[in-house]
């Protein structure tokens, strides 16, 4: 027995004392353009970075609030409707004293998904619980969207159809229909423990899955009725990068459940938007497939060129819905490069929810496909400073609509949209970038001007939230790619940094107490080793790096296209 533990010792002991494995020599990560991104500023102006973690959490303390009082307050109200669940559930104003909503109208039942789902996930990436905030689960009571009634058995915009055609979707256009779905999924990511909600994510995606093979890789329809297991069409436009939904929710659900039907349902999906030939960017999901061809790309080995959905989320040249996309312009001094809407109606109008959305979709992308990383660094920069010029306390009160009442939005709520030119007649003077709302024309002649603040847009400010910090510099970001990487697996913090400007700066981060190597990935090299609290690194002249905090006197080893540091991927774009 001596013996034997005389020599384990020494195996021991040599195994102590070998050699750990070098980092391979690799060319730094070559960088892709788009044309779009060219367009943009490298560093926009006026230039003001909004703390949106404050105002992420600032949103949620008000509009969760019941206690609220005020002109169109509170904007949250109890639905005892009961619809497909036996419990209460919770609805929040689209839009600021919408008529067709609260608590005195339609039995308090018209409420939409978007607000409410948007809420909880922007505050949960805040660090928000929402399954346990003053006693109650909104987590929980988001199952109501969840059309079992109807024998739909996925989340939809609304809980039932009886307000269906009061607006929001149901039914009719597609992406209301798949986006709650993302959406849920994507809280979910958060409260794995919620018993009642598995069986639901896996109803979900076997709805999803089964949507998919009837399609069978043509998604030319309006929408697809998953009660009936049929695509329909309609006058409104056919939305083909639904797929890319599908393929969103049908990937997360095989890293949560590992059920490779799933797997091979999310590739089926991509496959299906890859084969078009135009662009189909309709409202929001189609930057969602480049998320999901990049991580199949990582972490299954597939070869999956998705440069075309990059261009055709970002170039604005999409073709039933005309000229959606991303804007790159300066309107009157106020660059607007970056905000996501449509390139073409009112010669530019932006939507802050869509603006959220994209960065939820491509931020973390770039971390399984680092060669964008300059893309979406630039882009990040440009919207979300464009960005603080939906708020009517941030905009000039000579570019907005309706400044004398902006004291009702209490500091969180934004306006809806930035357009170039007013749609209404009573506003076409103000001059470009001007602050409004659609909230007016939904219910003409009752939906009050207040109306164009929009609850939902603002809702989803935890995105920017998670995502972003600001540095010593002016104008270099710190952007956080785990935030909105959902169902993924064991990662060490990873950030991205993109340089503004023509000379080399020396930026600032706080490495925390454990000490930690920092790893670049766009160098595939370590740039700092043992380190702790805050240090510096070189940020070279309109260039990027993605740090990655990587445990100290780690054990790198590689394995394929992948470098682990004990047994975590730290970088996925290691050449063969």
């Amino acid at each position: 027995m001596k013996k034997i533990s005389l020599l384990a010792a020494i195996i021991l002991m040599l195994a102590s004392c070998a050699p750990k494995q070098e980092l391979r020599h690799q060319d730094k990560v070559q960088q892709k353009m788009l044309e779009r991104i060219g367009q943009m500023p490298d560093l926009p102006s006026p230039y003001k970075m909004l703390d949106w973690k404050a105002k992420a959490r600032g949103f949620d303390k008000l509009v969760f609030d019941s206690t609220q009082t005020g002109d169109y307050w509170p904007l949250i109200w109890t639905d005892n409707s009961q619809k497909n669940f036996p419990q209460k559930t919770f609805g929040i104003y689209t839009a600021i004293g919408d008529v067709r909503q609260g608590p005195d109208h339609h039995n308090g039942i018209f409420h939409e998904s978007l607000t409410t789902m948007g809420a909880v996930l922007g505050a949960t990436l805040m660090g928000i619980d929402k399954s346990n905030q003053d006693g109650k689960d909104y987590v929980n009571m988001l199952r109501n969207y969840f059309n079992k009634d109807t024998g739909w058995d996925i989340m939809m915009n609304n809980t039932c159809p009886e307000v269906a055609l009061l607006g929001g979707g149901y039914g009719r256009d597609w992406w209301y229909d798949v986006f709650p779905n993302v959406i849920y999924y994507g809280i979910m990511n958060f409260y794995p423990n919620e018993e009642n909600a598995t069986p639901l994510l896996r109803s979900i995606a076997d709805k999803f899955l089964a949507a998919d093979s009837v399609l069978n890789g043509n998604y030319h329809h309006s929408f697809f009725n998953y009660g009936k297991l049929e695509p329909e069409d309609s006058q409104i436009c056919p939305q083909q990068d639904a797929a890319a939904g599908h393929a969103y929710v049908l990937y997360a659900a095989y890293k949560k459940f590992g059920d490779k039907r799933y797997l091979e349902g999310a590739k089926s999906a991509l496959d299906a938007l890859l084969s078009q030939k135009d662009n189909t960017f309709y409202e929001i999901l189609m930057p969602f497939g480049a998320y999901v061809a990049a991580r199949l790309n990582a972490e299954e080995g597939t070869h999956y060129d998705f440069t075309k959905i990059m261009k055709w989320t970002f170039n604005g040249d999409a073709k039933c819905r005309r000229g959606w996309g991303v804007l790159a312009d300066n309107w009157n001094g106020f660059d607007v490069s970056g905000l996501v809407g449509s390139t073409y109606d009112n010669g530019g109008y932006a939507f802050l929810m869509n603006t959220f959305d994209v960065a939820w979709a491509l931020v973390p992308m770039v971390r399984y496909d680092p060669s964008w990383s300059k893309v979406v660094g630039k882009w990040m920069l440009n919207a979300a400073n464009a960005a603080h010029l939906f708020y009517p306390y941030e905009i000039p009160d000579d570019h907005q609509t309706i400044p004398q009442l902006k004291s009702v939005t209490k500091g969180v709520i934004a306006y809806e949209g930035l357009t170039k030119k007013s749609a209404y007649e009573q506003f076409a003077d103000i001059k470009a970038p001007v602050a409004q709302g659609d909230g007016p024309n939904w219910v003409k002649g009752k939906n009050p001007w207040v109306s164009q603040f929009s609850v939902y847009g603002s809702a989803q400010a935890g995105v920017f939230g998670s995502i972003i910090d600001t540095t010593n510099v002016k104008g270099v970001l710190q952007l956080n790619l785990l935030a909105c990487d959902f169902y993924r697996d064991k990662a060490y913090p990873t950030y991205l940094y993109s340089n503004p400007y023509p000379e080399a700066k020396a930026v600032k981060l706080n490495c925390g107490t454990a000490p930690v190597d920092l790893y670049n990935v766009l160098t595939h090299s370590f740039i700092r080793k043992n380190v702790t609290g805050k240090t510096e690194f070189t940020l070279e002249p309109n260039d990027v790096a993605m740090l990655v905090l990587v445990p100290a006197n780690g054990t790198p080893q590689y394995h394929g296209n992948k470098l682990l540091v004990n047994n975590v991927v730290v970088d996925y774009a290691i050449a063969k």
